[in-house]
């Protein structure tokens, strides 16, 4: 324990003039139980966690032993990664600050603070895009064909929970949630589970047949009455669920439930059944059998595919193939890979329903085109290529 007198004589020698220092000293040791480098880790929070956590809410950290590890808090998901100092980092409990010596101690006082570790590096988060494909890999290893099939009673595969599903995906509980949505999953029996997609047309088309021979509105498909008729073809909740997933809820004033069904949604799905097993589509010949394919009342566009399909411009006839973005790889690289190979030059406008998704929160499509390919004029418009051999 050092004294006064001890502490003036190691400014002497240090040849610091006490005058240009604050009144009180502060002394650290190191105490019996301090832990070593390795032993505790230190985390470098942005102040919106840290007010966070000061209110009581928590963070997680999802990975399995083969993954990355990240960090979640209730809506934002972060890459962890390790960043080295080189001066030591010392934790103090109770150490005091410039600002608080100077405040509360009195002149010439010596304060004791002993020191319970110390590290030579924290962990560094990065915001980053949730890792959602697992999601849809989980839930696509036994999609539900309908209540008429046998495979739920035989199937060995594991269904999923919520908490089973926050346990394994590395993102936020809402981002999950909201991935759940954009996947048309629903619970059944407790578990989360998306359509088998044949199952999900004959569902949509119970409904448009109903639509169709009951001469509704599109904007005006009452619930009560949907169940009544196609009860005895399906389970209710399923019926209702292809109403939720195709359409928008709403209630009047007599407090009936009906549905707005979504065009753009129920057209996409239509011309993906009517790809989903041709390698390649006669362009012309296609729009003709979709638009004869979808309900009445209902207009096919092609921007509604986006996504989803791609033309073929540069053959004769023009033709259209199936290539969903949900399919293509998450990690950056490789989903440029992957396009590269599938096509050697694009335009902005093609690429960008297939690279929208990568984007960070600050980060713009052109930004992307500009690290991941390289831009050249093929008459008189800007097409990107890959920067490097693609095998």
């Amino acid at each position: 324990m050092r004294s006064r007198a001890e502490v003036e004589a190691t400014l002497r020698t240090a040849k610091l003039s006490p005058a240009e220092l604050l009144p009180a000293a502060q002394c650290l040791s190191f105490g019996p139980g301090a832990a070593g480098a390795g032993e505790c880790c230190l985390l470098q929070l942005e102040p919106g966690l840290c007010a966070q956590l000061e209110a009581g809410a928590s963070l997680v950290i999802r990975g399995e032993k083969d993954e990355q590890a990240v960090l979640c808090s209730k809506d934002k998901t972060y890459d962890m990664k390790i960043a080295d100092t080189s001066n030591m980092l010392l934790f103090i409990p109770g150490c005091k600050t410039p600002e608080e010596l100077s405040a509360d101690e009195a002149p010439g006082s010596v304060i004791h603070s002993q020191i319970a570790g110390f590290s030579n590096n924290y962990w560094e988060l990065r915001r980053c895009r949730p890792k959602l494909k697992k999601l849809r890999k989980l839930l696509l290893e036994d999609p539900y064909e309908g209540p008429d099939s046998g495979k739920d009673q035989t199937s060995t595969v594991s269904h999923y929970t919520t908490e089973d599903l926050l346990s394994m995906v590395q993102a936020s509980e809402e981002e999950i949630m909201h991935q759940l949505q954009v996947l048309d999953a629903c619970k059944i029996k407790g578990y989360w589970r998306i359509l088998e997609f044949d199952y999900e047309m004959k569902l949509l088309n119970h409904v448009t047949q109903l639509i169709d021979s009951e001469s509704w509105s599109l904007s005006k498909v009452p619930l009560r009455t949907c169940l009544e008729e196609l009860g005895p073809l399906e389970p209710t909740e399923m019926i209702e669920h292809i109403l939720l997933s195709y359409g928008r809820k709403y209630t009047d004033d007599a407090g009936e439930v009906y549905f707005e069904m979504r065009e753009d949604k129920i057209c996409r799905a239509i011309a993906q059944m009517l790809l989903q097993n041709a390698v390649k589509f006669n362009l012309a010949e296609f729009q003709q059998v979709w638009q004869q394919s979808v309900p009445e009342g209902m207009t096919t566009r092609l921007d509604q595919l986006k996504g989803l399909a791609l033309l073929d411009k540069n053959s004769r006839p023009e033709t259209i193939f199936l290539l969903k973005v949900e399919d293509l790889p998450e990690d950056n690289q490789e989903r440029f890979n992957s396009l590269f190979s599938v096509r050697e030059k694009w335009t902005e406008e093609d690429i960008t329903p297939y690279i929208q998704d990568l984007c960070s929160e600050k980060q713009t499509v052109g930004a992307l085109l500009t690290k991941y390919a390289r831009s050249s004029m093929q008459n008189g418009v800007k097409v990107y290529n890959s920067r490097r051999p693609i095998s």
